[in-house]
């Protein structure tokens, strides 16, 4: 076990997910595969961590000889708690997903799936989040594994520059359907929202997010172009939020 890779496997839909048992599998013939996912679906938290209450980390046997835990906290908690008490040693690559849905253009922002990769790659470890662009519970994840493996192979071989991981998306098609994939840049899109505001039972008020995704950039260089178009996205990213660009205009301003 020693001479292979350490892989961590961890998502957001929760320990149970069918997209989690796929990305096992496809990681299984890649290295040793300890698994450390959230007890229940957990999308849409970001990167949030738990402070304010205790954490909860159990074993449990979901995988076929490999060893799993499930944790009560956020995908970025099972990240740090696989890092500090689970892994024997840092862990090679991580891996998270597959999550169920797109996490291109802005919804890398609100992703679990995609923060627990952040948070893989704060603690120096390669790491990738992949996700399906496909809602249903039974979704077909045969392509999504045989690119998960395909891109995982290739960090383990090549690893990643410092302080990048990747998100990579895929789209709903069969295997035979997908064109290949194609490096690109995170779309300029967002989210149109709104709360539609409703009355409980007990005539108090309430609010349910809806809202449309909108995407105004066209560009053939991006994810949401690659998926539209039959390809699998890999966008590399980063967790340095530092707009250098308007550092030297900042510099210009008198304080």
């Amino acid at each position: 076990m020693d001479n292979q890779p350490l892989i961590l496997i961890t998502n957001d839909d929760g320990v149970t997910a069918p997209g989690i048992a796929a990305l096992v599998q496809s990681m299984k013939s890649l290295g040793h595969v300890v698994v450390v996912a959230p007890d229940s679906p957990q999308s849409g938290m970001g990167h949030a961590i738990t402070m304010n209450h205790p954490l909860r980390m159990e074993r449990v046997h979901v995988f076929d000889k490999v060893e799993a835990y499930q944790c009560s906290g956020t995908p970025a908690d099972c990240v740090k708690l696989a890092v500090d008490k689970v892994m024997h040693r840092r862990p090679d690559l991580l891996v998270s997903g597959i999550n169920h849905g797109s996490n291109s253009s802005i919804n890398v922002i609100y992703s679990g799936t995609m923060s627990a990769a952040v948070e893989g790659a704060i603690e120096g470890i390669s790491a990738i989040g992949f996700s399906l662009n496909d809602y249903k519970f039974d979704a077909d994840f045969e392509a999504s594994s045989y690119y998960a493996r395909l891109i995982a192979s290739r960090v383990l071989e090549k690893g990643l520059p410092t302080g990048t991981l990747l998100n990579v998306n895929i789209p709903a098609l069969g295997l035979p359907d997908i064109k290949g994939l194609k490096i690109c840049r995170q779309a300029k899109a967002k989210w149109i929202e709104e709360f539609d505001e409703r009355t409980d039972p007990h005539n108090r008020k309430y609010y349910w997010l809806t809202g449309k995704f909108v995407n105004n950039d066209h560009g053939e260089d991006t994810d949401e172009w690659a998926l539209a178009n039959g390809f699998v996205s890999v966008v590399p990213t980063q967790f340095d939020l530092t707009a250098h660009h308007a550092i030297a205009t900042l510099n210009t301003w008198e304080f």
